[in-house]
């Protein structure tokens, strides 16, 4: 069983709607469909031809073996236990976590938001509501701890900002960066999403995600002096 992998990225492509990375790990070219946020992600400059961690979920298929990559454990399980609900494929999965963050989901489980879960490519009305039936089952806990949250918990209303600093601690999680380092740098980075939103300057993901590496990479200089 193939748990994760950590290796160097050598090539990305796109087949329809799948997104593909080839990772070289000790000699082996490993191909993995990966999600559209972090096919977008890689393709940028700043990414490219560095060293990546994934998440993997094998299925083994009569015909083939397919990979499937995640930058976060919470990724992998989520998509496990997606693909345990009766008539959802891999594809469906990919497609739902390609479309919403994790918290996204959870949060139109618990609302029983069926419109969300409908405009997924491929979830009709019936699998909509047996996705949200099913789901609400097991994420029972997930869903608790939302109702529960403290109010020292920071809580981001706007939900395409929320999925922005969603996608920017994964990414930074694939580039090895420490959970501890991310959590300290956040708060900075969701002020300074305050202030250009304040000032009607539109947020770019890739000045976000250069501005966190940035304020890392100098806390990391400053501990090392």
């Amino acid at each position: 069983m193939i748990s994760w992998i950590n290796g160097e990225l050598v090539d990305l492509w796109q087949t329809n709607q799948k997104f593909f990375a080839l990772i070289n790990c000790q000699g082996l070219g490993y191909e993995i469909q990966i999600l559209e946020s972090l096919f977008l992600k890689l393709k940028t400059k700043q990414i490219s031809n560095k060293k990546i961690t994934l998440w993997l979920k094998h299925i083994k298929k009569e015909d083939s073996d397919l990979l499937f990559g995640f930058t976060s454990k919470d990724q992998k399980n989520f998509f496990i236990e997606i693909l345990s609900i009766r008539g959802v494929g891999s594809q469906i999965g990919m497609a739902i976590l390609n479309k919403y963050s994790i918290s996204e989901v959870i949060n139109a489980i618990k609302t029983q938001n069926k419109k969300l879960i409908c405009s997924v490519p491929g979830i009709g009305q019936k699998m909509s509501d047996r996705l949200i039936l099913e789901l609400k089952n097991k994420f029972k806990s997930e869903i608790k701890y939302e109702d529960n949250k403290g109010k020292d918990e920071f809580e981001i209303m706007d939900a395409k900002t929320n999925k922005m600093i969603e996608e920017l601690q994964l990414t930074l999680q694939s580039l090895n960066y420490k959970n501890k380092e991310i959590k300290t740098i956040l708060p900075i980075i969701i002020r300074e999403i305050d202030l250009l939103a304040k000032n009607n300057n539109n947020v770019s993901f890739e000045n976000l995600l250069k501005l966190a590496m940035n304020y890392i990479d100098k806390d990391s200089s400053n501990i090392a002096r």
